[in-house]
């Protein structure tokens, strides 16, 4: 396990667990916690041995309340904080909002990634989980995206996430009013995948990911996780065919296809051998990260 101030992050059987650790603050986030959770994913997606990341929140209270207001009117004013309060890049002298940062980085994860939603999320405790694949959660769990009520707006490019999971009028609706969602609702409107009781919650997580960490190839998974999310806005199918016929190509030349194709006709488990820190093709650099406005 690998030691932080406020998150928690532990592999086990292939599978690795962030919990942002605050448990007594309702794990709300903070610049600091952002920078712990990037080096966490990183560390996912450097390590071999990883096939799936969960996140979830220390406690039973909440899975993150939002941003940490302890700073009062401060909180979003960024020129008026002290600067190790606000460790942010900027992009055309504008400092980059930290939660869109996190969301960018879930964008970019070479591993599947699935939010244990076990209470209460808001602000960016909801809006981080709209960059992840999966969301199952605690039959008690509330939403609220507040921030017209804060007198700001949604952050962690969730403009662009939520809608992505929920549709442009579910998105409009949450965003304008900032109003409190409860779980029949966020279940019904695809926010979540499934509701479980407290006790159930992360073993139908981990039921999830062990089927894929023990059934699937990890280089076709991360290049399928990119070609779904970065591709379902293409204005025309043509360039997503292009791209399916270059990937499909030099997959289908691989060991992992082989031994796909193999197992499936010995009826047998299948042993994929190559690795995400080395079997991603050609094309795939073609995906860096947007880092400019």
């Amino acid at each position: 396990m690998s030691s932080y101030n406020h998150i928690l992050y532990d592999v086990q059987d292939n599978i690795a667990t962030i919990t942002l650790n605050r448990e007594a603050q309702m794990n709300t986030m903070s610049v600091p916690v952002m920078h712990e959770m990037l080096h966490a994913l990183d560390g996912v997606d450097a390590d071999d041995d990883v096939r799936v990341v969960l996140f979830t929140g220390a406690g039973q209270r909440a899975f993150c309340a939002g941003a940490d207001l302890s700073a009062g009117d401060k909180t979003f004013d960024y020129d008026r904080q002290d600067p190790s309060d606000r460790d942010l890049p900027k992009l055309n002298g504008v400092y980059r909002d930290w939660g869109g940062m996190l969301t960018l980085r879930l964008f970019d994860c070479l591993k599947p990634t699935i939010a244990v939603v076990n209470g209460a999320s808001a602000g960016i405790g909801a809006t981080m989980q709209t960059a992840m694949d999966i969301r199952l959660a605690v039959d008690s769990v509330k939403y609220v995206f507040p921030f017209t009520r804060r007198g700001i707006v949604p952050d962690a490019a969730s403009s662009w996430f939520l809608t992505q999971v929920v549709g442009l009028p579910t998105a409009l609706e949450w965003s304008l009013t900032g109003r409190r969602i409860l779980a029949d609702e966020a279940l019904g409107r695809g926010l979540v995948r499934s509701l479980h009781a407290p006790k159930d919650l992360m073993p139908a997580a981990l039921e999830i990911a062990r089927d894929i960490a023990d059934n699937t190839a990890p280089v076709s998974v991360a290049l399928t996780r990119q070609m779904l999310w970065r591709y379902a806005t293409a204005e025309h199918p043509m360039p997503v065919h292009a791209a399916d016929s270059a990937i499909l190509q030099g997959r289908g030349a691989s060991a992992d296809a082989h031994e796909g194709v193999m197992s499936f006709l010995e009826k047998r488990a299948p042993k994929f051998p190559d690795k995400v820190s080395d079997g991603l093709p050609a094309c795939f650099p073609a995906w860096d990260p947007k880092d400019s406005f």
